[in-house]
């Protein structure tokens, strides 16, 4: 049997309350058959639930430098080195870039993962949203993105605000500014992107175009008797999976807690303002320099959201430090 330590005793588990014993045993097991939903089952019967965590994914088109962020090489020949010069860290050993003194009170809060290199030498959304090679072989329907994979396993808060959500904006480098897709899990763990193709428009997804509420929920409802027909002929499954893409679309619409989320007249201005002005000019072909969607993304994620993708400006300098 699978054994699975509760939270109060952590002394010979893992950091999640799983001992040695009971994670060699999920390996042995799976051979068995015992499915992710099993595991969570076992989970939450010791103890261990949801956390609500959620994760906001800041996208950086082109990829910023390494030494002029988390490793500056300070003693490195004056031709290899940055230009920016270290400053020490709450955490002993830990030195960053001069221009993070504000992160560097925190640094024990973040983790630095300095093992990660890319697959081919590329930085596009695909890949850093996929973790796979743009023109890899790729399953039926296509690798998912990071998102899809949060909305499949972590599951919706609420029906009007959906898990995966992104605040990208479309580059004229075309690949970075693609949120990714759900690929084989399904068109209901998509992203849903909440901007529009200009900076500071909403997208046209979240309103009504031409059409009164009243008049919209009658068509949800004659909707939903012809799906129920096409449901009892349709063996593939895939009207349930479209039917919790209306379901979502609906609350979307007809609830305004999503729309709240991205109305930053309801934010405290004094926070508003700590994020800085906007520059709602794109950077060449990469992204516009819009701050506020980082406090619109901690917003979404108080709302519910599990996921958040936002790109922000351009960084691929080839040489050219300091442009951005």
């Amino acid at each position: 049997m699978l054994s699975i330590l509760g939270r109060k005793d952590k002394k010979t588990g893992f950091c999640d309350g799983l001992s040695r014993r009971g994670f060699l045993q999920i390996g042995g097991a799976a051979a068995g058959g015992l499915a992710l939903n099993q595991i969570l089952s076992l989970e939450a019967e010791a103890g261990i639930g949801s956390s609500n965590k959620a994760i906001i994914n800041i996208y950086l088109p082109g990829g910023p430098s390494h030494m002029d962020m988390w490793d500056l090489k300070p003693n490195a020949p004056v031709e290899i080195r940055g230009e920016f010069n270290p400053i020490s860290t709450n955490v002993p050993g830990i030195q960053i870039c001069e221009h993070f003194p504000r992160i560097a009170q925190m640094m024990d809060k973040f983790v630095l993962v300095r093992s990660l290199s890319d697959s081919d030498g590329a930085h596009d959304c695909y890949q850093c949203m996929t973790g796979r090679k743009k023109n890899d072989r790729a399953p039926g329907g296509g690798w998912p993105s990071g998102g899809a994979w949060v909305s499949r396993l972590a599951g919706s808060s609420g029906a009007s605000v959906p898990p995966n959500l992104a605040l990208m904006y479309p580059t004229g480098n075309r690949t970075w500014g693609e949120p990714g897709t759900a690929g084989f899990l399904g068109p209901i763990h998509d992203p849903f992107n909440v901007v529009g193709r200009k900076p500071g428009e909403k997208s046209d997804n979240m309103v009504l175009q031409g059409i009164t509420l009243e008049r919209l929920q009658d068509r949800d409802q004659l909707r939903a008797s012809l799906d129920q027909f096409r449901r009892e002929v349709d063996a593939t499954g895939q009207m349930d999976s479209m039917d919790a893409k209306m379901q979502q679309a609906m609350g979307i619409l007809t609830d305004s807690k999503l729309g709240d989320a991205l109305d930053l007249s309801q934010e405290d201005p004094q926070i508003v303002a700590r994020y800085g002005k906007n520059e709602t000019k794109f950077q060449r072909d990469g992204a516009p320099k819009m701050v506020e969607n980082f406090c619109i993304a901690r917003r979404l994620v108080e709302a519910g959201a599990r996921y958040v993708a936002l790109n922000y400006s351009r960084w691929d300098w080839h040489g050219g430090d300091g442009m951005n």
